[in-house]
């Protein structure tokens, strides 16, 4: 294993250790595609060197093996996120809400939600305010003006992203989910309606990508 100041070479992986300096959090994780024993090995080298760890899209039977030699991580199922040894740079006073449009979008705004937690936010949940009942997000739409940034998670038609941004004056993180029927096309309609929103201030993460959100939406925050 072969080390520098600034990133640590596992051979199979090559591990930034600079990146809280520059981004105000260590280098996330990201569990598909790397076996159990790359995961460990990577888990206990960031706790080694008193980094943050933050695992994304970690399958529960990964997270119960490393648990047996890593007691102190703990696991978000419906995100399927691990974590431990997390201590954000500073606490950020804003406030940040994420929405769902349905309940099946959920465990996308959870990532979302649990990201910018462990990131050091404080938020609000607000969840299956959809547009087939507007009325829904009407009736709580003051407590979303209140935030610094709001995350907007939607599947279906993704129509939810720009009604909200149209109503509050504070940045918008779009995240399009693989959630509908066939002509959704596991998630690319919501993704090309959130593109093309007409109201300014929507920026747009990758299908089902909660994490991304919740990590841009913790950067303006900061601010």
């Amino acid at each position: 294993m072969g080390n520098r100041s600034d990133f640590c070479n596992l051979g199979f992986a090559r591990l930034d250790t600079d990146r809280k300096k520059r981004r105000g959090f260590s280098e996330v994780i990201y569990c598909r595609g790397k076996t159990r024993e790359q995961l460990k090995k990577i888990v206990q080298v960031l706790l080694k060197k008193k980094e943050d760890v933050l695992l994304t899209k970690l399958d529960k039977a990964v997270f119960a093996y490393l648990k047996k030699t890593i007691p102190a991580l703990q696991y978000n199922p419906l995100a399927q996120l691990g974590h431990c040894g997390c201590v954000p740079a500073a606490r950020k006073r804003g406030l940040v809400t994420v929405i769902s449009a349905g309940t099946a979008d959920i465990p996308v705004a959870e990532e979302a939600a649990a990201t910018l937690e462990i990131m050091g936010n404080r938020i609000e949940r607000l969840y299956d305010v959809g547009v087939a009942g507007v009325h829904r997000l009407m009736s709580s739409i003051d407590r979303v003006r209140k935030s610094n940034v709001v995350v907007v998670v939607a599947g279906m038609e993704g129509a939810l992203a720009s009604l909200v941004s149209g109503l509050i004056s504070c940045p918008v993180i779009a995240v399009p989910t693989s959630c509908g029927y066939g002509a959704s096309f596991n998630g690319l309609a919501a993704l090309l309606t959130m593109l093309n929103s007409c109201s300014p201030g929507v920026t747009v993460v990758n299908i089902d990508n909660g994490f991304g959100a919740g990590y841009f939406a913790s950067l303006i925050n900061r601010e």
